[in-house]
């Protein structure tokens, strides 16, 4: 790896580590101005922030664990970090896309996997919610989780595309 693709990626991980920032703050607000007091209202029937604990993974899936589930989500989520940073470094420079999506996801699963070896929970506190249905509570890591999924999705559908033209085209 030459001088200049170290810089560009350096600066995916800065953008990583500022995106943990934005979350570790936000909880840290959180749970200052929401966990004792009162919900606020952003938007009415579409945008609230609630504080709520989340044991679990996802939706709060596996959330009765304890200890034992505590520890195993941490080391699970520390794999897939070190399986995204494998990843990240061994991804050409020239791919935006997908170092984007791969530093999101870093950001994400490190944002979580602090709250959750720290705390023993995941800190969630935006609520959205469209009349009478209602997303399930989340945070900053797992919105850059998601997105940074929704890029390697469409990184995917892409790839193949551009490559069913140029077999076409062959």
């Amino acid at each position: 790896m030459n001088k200049k693709d170290f810089f560009w990626k350096f600066g995916y991980l800065l953008a990583t580590g500022a995106v943990f920032l934005i979350d570790q703050t936000s909880k840290a607000w959180a749970i200052r101005k929401l966990r004792f007091g009162d919900d606020i209202v952003v938007i009415p029937n579409f945008l609230n922030f609630a504080y709520a604990e989340n044991t679990g993974v996802a939706f709060s899936f596996l959330d009765n664990g304890g200890d034992a589930g505590r520890w195993g989500l941490s080391v699970v989520a520390f794999v897939a970090a070190t399986l995204v940073l494998y990843f990240f470094w061994r991804t050409p420079r020239s791919d935006d896309r997908i170092l984007g999506a791969l530093a999101l996801l870093l950001a994400g699963i490190l944002g979580n996997v602090t709250d959750r070896a720290r705390l023993g929970f995941v800190i969630d506190f935006i609520d959205v919610q469209f009349g009478a249905w209602h997303y399930p509570t989340f945070n900053v890591a797992d919105a850059a989780i998601c997105v940074g999924a929704g890029l390697l999705i469409l990184d995917m559908f892409f790839n193949k595309k551009n490559q069913k033209a140029s077999e076409e085209k062959s």
